[in-house]
């Protein structure tokens, strides 16, 4: 069974205004995340919930596609995402820290469990469930650290 919560969170020195531009931006997640290569925003004007995205992802030399539609939209503190695929929710929450920096959390949400097919792929092609769950934490801290990094040099 699918872990229900996957999460790291990080410090960003940067107020929440300035860490949700960079969050919001769907369209840089394919130069944040280890594993999802590209992240295609559908329809015209700004995403917001009901936006769906078309994402390509890769592990070594697989790659495979999913869609999502964004579930939470509150600029300057949540965004989510669901992936109907495989049931899972992606999240990032925001919070200021008083000091005027923020912590950036990133978390992979299953209720229940995954679907059947994301479990046969898991297990046939992803190296099983706890090695793609390890894979999926350090890919949310690569994530967490690339935004802050791109947040932070922008002052």
């Amino acid at each position: 069974m699918a872990k229900e919560l996957i999460t790291a969170s990080r410090s960003v020195q940067a107020p929440p205004a300035k860490v949700w531009r960079a969050v919001a931006d769907l369209t840089a997640m394919g130069r944040r995340s280890p594993q999802c290569r590209r992240m295609f925003v559908l329809g015209k004007g700004e995403p917001g919930v009901g936006t769906v995205t078309v994402n390509l992802n890769r592990r070594g030399v697989l790659f495979w596609p999913t869609w999502s539609r964004v579930t939470v939209w509150e600029p300057g503190k949540r965004l989510e995402w669901r992936v109907p695929l495989n049931g899972s929710r992606w999240r990032y929450d925001l919070a200021a820290d008083g000091d005027g920096a923020t912590t950036l959390t990133e978390s992979r949400i299953v209720e229940g469990d995954t679907s059947l097919l994301s479990r046969f792929l898991v297990a046939t092609a992803l190296g099983g469930e706890q090695d793609f769950e390890a894979e999926l934490l350090e890919g949310i801290r690569r994530t967490l650290d690339a935004v802050a990094g791109e947040v932070e040099q922008a002052g």
